[in-house]
């Protein structure tokens, strides 16, 4: 490594790739109190200001001056002594817009202002700033890179000299955690924290701990970057590019509390890219002249599958072109169900709604027999018809979409077969296509079959997105599991077939 490679060496290669992706770039001293640009007052300021009032009056122009400046106040306003806390109420006017009232025509106007513009990136302000002392109580610090978004410190980069052995990735992360403690003002604002030594990078979030920084190893989501390649370009470009930096604080971070903990999750790079492709195929599907299968989502176990789905269904929501869908989330188990049950009722910020788990075959029957909306939780057994019937049609409408989990089990029997008693029987599988069936269909799943008439790709349609076990282990998502040569049982082709170390034997089970 040569000498001259130091940590103000990658933190101008930083700088240089952000501006590629137009931000505009400042240097820190540059906008200190004491230059007198008006843009901070003090070094306790990690707000710029003018450039948020700017920009809310550039986004809002609709809006009085009067409503934009008390929703300037709410955002910069400490409500709870609580980081978490204050970063959760942030990120939700952050993606749901400040509630405003005002007076007009003699009434009182509820409305909303909007920090950031998401459906126009380049109506918002992009700024990079290097060096940027924070001063809070008695801590002087001074982060490598933060990244702004309308005068929102929504980044923070934290650099490592990669010449100097004892300055890891690792040690970026621990000075990230430092800020964390200390400047609790500045990560209020926080969406995302960087950590690299130049080399290797991860990206995480506040609450995330060391094993859950995770490294980001594509941009377009088409072309994986290969161990070893450095990995913070990559990272840069994969996640700060405006739009898709946008579409990951809009659609891919959620808040879930535990036992009374806040923990904040961020999608991972598999996840994001394949919740854009799933929705792209669904709204393919849902067409009128879509055959109504959206596809397979092949994710190996401890890739992260739930929360996967909870993004999928949270973007697909909200979705114009779906006007308003219902989701329909089918397990063939009673304590998968619940599980899932559980992670999207933990996210319900995310889906703006909450979901429903029917208990029995008439709640089904009642939950989805609606005009619209909803997030249904059901077993796919309580499709089961009376003896001798056709199971009902419930609904006709197009834009109701069934998610099934563990897509590899009961999804099957579409086809008429006989018992032993000569009676003609069919599969769960078909009473509930009979109950929706102009329903679009996408199917998760970890261990895919095609053997015979039980085909995961015959019944849902193409792989949208795999992410085998060799990315798992190379991304470090996937620590131990128990490989029980599941893979060897299946009959795929060898294209479809997920290259894995055939010496690797301990991987996680589960999510």
């Amino acid at each position: 490594m040569s000498s001259s490679f130091t940590e103000s060496t990658v933190e101008e290669a930083v700088l240089d790739w952000v501006a590629r992706l137009d931000y505009f770039v400042v240097h820190g001293p540059e906008i200190a109190p004491e230059e007198s640009t008006g843009q901070r007052e003090s070094y306790g300021d990690v707000v710029l200001l003018t450039r948020l009032r700017e920009a809310l009056a550039r986004i809002n122009p609709q809006i009085p001056a009067e409503a934009r400046d008390e929703a300037l106040r709410r955002v910069t306003r400490t409500e709870t002594p609580n980081l978490l806390e204050n970063n959760r109420r942030f990120h939700r006017m952050l993606v749901e817009g400040v509630d405003v009232a005002y007076p007009a025509d003699g009434r009182t106007v509820h409305d909303k202002v909007w920090l950031m513009d998401f459906a126009a990136p380049d109506n918002n302000e992009w700024l990079a700033v290097n060096q940027f002392t924070v001063i809070e109580g008695r801590h002087n610090r001074r982060p490598d890179v933060v990244l702004f978004v309308n005068g929102l410190p929504l980044v923070v980069i934290e650099l490592k000299n990669l010449a100097d052995e004892n300055a890891t990735t690792r040690k970026a992360f621990d000075q990230l955690q430092t800020y964390k403690l200390q400047l609790p003002t500045l990560m209020t604002y926080n969406v995302c924290l960087v950590a690299s030594d130049g080399m290797t990078a991860r990206i995480g979030t506040l609450t995330g701990g060391w094993d859950r920084f995770m490294p980001w190893r594509t941009t377009d989501g088409r072309d994986v970057a290969p161990p070893g390649r450095p990995e913070l370009d990559v990272l840069i470009q994969g996640v700060f590019e405006r739009s898709r930096f946008l579409d990951l604080i809009q659609h891919f971070i959620v808040f879930e509390v535990d036992a009374g903990t806040i923990i904040k999750k961020m999608a991972g790079y598999h996840q994001f890219h394949a919740v854009n492709k799933a929705v792209a195929c669904t709204l393919k599907a849902v067409s009128p002249q879509g055959d109504r299968r959206v596809g397979v989502v092949w994710h190996t176990q401890g890739s992260g599958k739930s929360l996967t789905m909870v993004f999928y269904a949270g973007k697909i929501i909200r979705h114009p072109q779906m006007q308003n869908p219902t989701l329909v989330v089918i397990n063939d188990r009673n304590d998968l169900d619940d599980q899932l049950f559980s992670t999207f009722a933990g996210c319900s910020e995310l889906l703006r709604q909450k979901p429903v788990q029917a208990e029995n075959r008439d709640a089904v029957q009642e939950l989805l027999q609606v005009a619209s909306g909803g997030v249904v939780f059901t077993t796919l057994q309580k499709f089961a018809p009376d003896p001798g019937q056709t199971y009902p049609k419930l609904s006709d409408r197009r834009n109701i979409v069934v998610i099934a989990d563990e897509a590899h089990r009961s999804q099957y029997g579409h086809h008429a077969k006989a018992t032993k008693t000569g009676e003609i029987s069919y599969g769960f599988s078909k009473h509930l296509r009979d109950a929706l069936p102009f329903a679009s269909y996408l199917g998760f799943t970890g261990t895919p079959i095609e053997l015979g008439d039980k085909s995961t790709k015959g019944v849902f349609g193409d792989y949208i997105d795999v992410y085998d076990i060799s990315r798992a282990v190379e991304d470090g998502a996937t620590v131990r599991i128990y490989y029980e040569g599941r893979l060897a049982k299946l009959a795929l082709t060898e294209s479809e077939r997920p290259k894995i170390d055939s010496d690797f034997e301990e991987i996680t089970e589960g999510d």
